[in-house]
């Protein structure tokens, strides 16, 4: 059965029917406190509890550790940008762990960005080390794998494409919402990944919406590619990617035939310009909520709702 732990500055919490029982544990980071399993289990039958709606949840992932992140990994999203899903390798990227951020506070966007963008995505959360080279089989997935959280990989979209750079646009500060709460999955559990739903409404309108069966990359693939050359450890967090429904959207075929002949300086002043004119990227004081849950609710990652501050 799933357990929900929630953290506050100084404490953490595991979610029941009658409210937030403490974990009575010394550990202070999220590797930490998934070794000590037994205190975990024993807050799940405390009657000492207080309301959820009390709390000041925080990231149940904490910083630092790494942060993995998988690109255009759902075919609606490669469909999208004008791409086939069946030509799309699997390939990672990483974001600072210092971009962690509550699954309530704001989200703050530098001067310097004019393109805001959001992408929902399903967290991993290492529950033990995985060495480079160790083999990730069905079998044994649930032992590496230890929970899920919501996520949200915001992105400056004007600083990423010019670029090329998905490091410092994915990971200036507030840039990776997790939360509100680490699902702890038992291996039955994590079975039906598939059935889990993603979506993002921003001030109450609806902007992703979509099951993991339009995933095209799943974690037993993803860690058998991850493992050949990277380590994780107990804590670290993989995102998975994100579904169709985001703010950037690919220009027509002939437009970008014709981009493509242009200097890059002239075709991405070009193509920001058009891009400026397209309302769904994130402004000072929007709303953005999400949510990752299967349609019968047996598995419920909570829903997380964030305010964009422009500074």
């Amino acid at each position: 059965m799933s357990i929900s732990v929630l953290r506050t500055c100084d404490a953490w919490w595991v979610s029941t029917p009658a409210g937030a029982a403490r974990i009575d544990t010394a550990a202070i980071t999220t590797g930490g406190l998934l070794a000590d399993r037994q205190a975990i289990r024993a807050a799940t039958a405390s009657t000492e509890v207080v309301p959820v709606e009390s709390l000041a949840l925080v990231s149940p992932v904490t910083a630092p550790c790494r942060v993995v992140a998988q690109m255009t990994n759902f075919a609606s999203h490669v469909r999208d940008s004008v791409g086939d899903p069946a030509t799309v390798p699997l390939t990672f990227f990483r974001k600072a762990s210092g971009s962690i951020s509550g699954p309530h506070d704001d989200i703050v966007r530098p001067p310097h960005v004019r393109l805001l963008d959001y992408e929902v995505e399903i967290g991993l959360v290492f529950g033990r080390e995985m060495p480079v080279g160790s083999e990730i089989t069905e079998t044994n997935l649930a032992d590496y794998i230890a929970g899920l959280v919501v996520t949200n990989d915001i992105s400056a979209r004007d600083v990423q494409l010019p670029k090329t750079q998905f490091y410092e646009a994915k990971s200036y500060p507030t840039f990776t919402p997790v939360g509100p709460a680490l699902v702890l999955l038992e291996a039955d559990e994590l079975k039906r990944f598939t059935d889990l739903r993603l979506r993002l409404w921003v001030n109450g309108g609806l902007r992703q919406d979509m099951t993991v069966a339009d995933m095209i990359y799943r974690p037993l693939h993803t860690l058998r590619v991850l493992t050949g050359f990277q380590r994780m450890d107990a804590g670290d967090l993989l995102l998975t990617g994100t579904p169709v429904g985001t703010a950037i959207s690919a220009p027509p075929k002939p437009v970008e035939i014709i981009g493509s002949l242009l200097p890059p300086a002239t075709k991405w002043k070009l193509f920001f310009k058009s891009q400026a004119k397209n309302p769904k990227y994130l402004h000072d004081a929007d709303v953005i909520e999400a949510t990752v849950s299967t349609d019968d609710g047996a598995i419920d990652l909570g829903r997380q709702r964030t305010t964009v501050r422009y500074r």
